[in-house]
């Protein structure tokens, strides 16, 4: 029998991992979140900046719709567990 909790929080911790490489070699990484009308998502940088971006579906690239506060992103971590 598969244990969903274990199996979650494996996938969670591989998230963590990604993210982590990820911003280590100065990528961005990309955040989707249930929370956030469809199309939309966040970006977050090395340098600790997370912008809110939508898809353009039609140039299939993504568009700056605001940068989030210092406060907007720690609450975004502690909600994220990162």
């Amino acid at each position: 029998m598969i244990d969903l909790k274990k199996e979650a929080s494996i996938g969670s911790e591989a998230v963590k991992r990604l993210r982590l490489d990820k911003l280590s070699t100065g990528r961005a990484f990309m955040i989707n979140s249930k929370n956030l009308p469809a199309f939309q998502s966040y970006r977050e940088y090395p340098d600790g900046t997370i912008e809110l971006v939508e898809l353009n579906q039609a140039e299939r690239d993504f568009r700056l719709v605001r940068i989030l506060t210092n406060n907007e992103v720690m609450k975004l971590k502690a909600e994220l567990g990162f």
